[in-house]
This record gives structure tokens, sequence and C-alpha cells, in this order.
């Protein structure tokens, strides 16, 4: 396997981590808080989704970092096109 394979290999297992982690955290919320939630409560679960996307954000970027530096790829990050060439 390639490193490019490898380090494509590696961003799919990340993303389904963090898709995993998201229902995750879906399904801890729903059975804390049934359907009829009060203003606060919505508020606490907006709160709780901002964190696990900066979260999710910082883990997709390590994973990037670790990735290119397997590949070889410089590690600008401000680049958004690194992220395609790596799928």
């Amino acid at each position: 396997m390639s490193t490019q394979d490898k380090a494509r290999e590696l961003m799919v297992q990340q993303r389904q981590h963090d898709e995993h982690l998201h229902e995750s955290m879906l399904n801890r919320a729903e059975a804390v808080h049934p359907a009829g939630t009060d203003a606060m409560t919505q508020e606490e679960a907006r709160e709780l989704m901002a964190q696990q996307r900066h979260h999710e954000k910082h883990l997709h970027e390590s994973m990037l970092n670790r990735a290119e530096a397997e590949v070889g790829l410089p590690t600008d990050n401000s680049d958004s096109s690194q992220e395609c060439r790596l799928y």
C-alpha cells in the first residue's frame, strides 16, 4: 500500500470516528433531555454542539498534519486545497 493510500485510509478512519462521536453525543443528549426541552436546555445543546465541532475540527487538522507529514506534503493549513489532494 502506498503512502498516499495509507493517508487516505487514515483520513477515512478519522472521518468515521468523528461521525461516531457526533452520533454518540446526539444520542446522549436525546437520552438526557427528551423532546420537550426548554430554551435553556436547547442553548446547552447548541453549546455542546459548538464544542463538538471545535473538537472535530482540531482532530481533522491534526490528522491532516500527520498524513501530510507521512506523505511529505507541506503543512500550511491555510490552503484548503491540500485536503482535496488527500482524498
